[in-house]
């Protein structure tokens, strides 16, 4: 402020500005908050995963989720061969768990797709199995990845998201 616009406010009127001003919660001007940063690992007894890989990690409100794949809740294989269904699978594992988290498909701001000897035509098939889960407006930010393999044999796709959560809370 100037020395001019200073004099014109006063010293009160300065006072009352700079606390008016402070920091909200430590996190500095204009940021949201403080919260609580230390990591939650989201693993649901009813889902099965990978091994040695968490379904989700949650710290403060953004949610990582893992490569979410195509097993049923006893660990066995959905869709063997079957592109389509083994990423409907994928996708709703990875509803699952984001909802157990508090967000949904919706709240994820970037997808990964990791399709095994990936074909372009490929992606026509992660889109429709992926259509019921994501906005057709406004997708998420994604990337569709050809791998040579995945860490169980026979999967074809993998999916992970990450979602920044919401500052009003969960």
């Amino acid at each position: 402020m100037s020395a001019t616009r200073a004099a014109r406010w006063g010293a009160a009127a300065i006072a009352a500005m700079g606390v008016g001003c402070a920091p909200v919660g430590g996190g500095g001007y204009g940021a949201p908050p403080a919260v609580e940063v230390a990591p939650r690992y989201i693993n649901p007894g009813t889902l099965a995963g990978l091994d040695g890989f968490t379904h989700a990690v949650k710290v403060g409100f953004t949610i990582y989720v893992s490569g979410e794949v195509a097993l049923d809740s006893a660990g066995h294989l959905v869709g063997p061969g079957d592109l389509a269904a083994q990423a409907r699978q994928a996708f709703a594992n990875l509803a699952f768990v984001l909802r157990i988290a508090g967000a949904t498909p919706a709240d994820v701001v970037k997808l990964n797709v990791y399709v095994v000897n990936y074909k372009p035509a490929d992606l026509s098939i992660i889109r429709a199995a992926g259509v019921e889960f994501f906005p057709v407006r406004n997708p998420p930010a994604g990337l569709v990845l050809g791998v040579q393999s995945l860490p169980k044999e026979g999967l074809l796709v993998a999916v992970d998201a990450r979602d920044p959560g919401r500052a009003t809370g969960e």
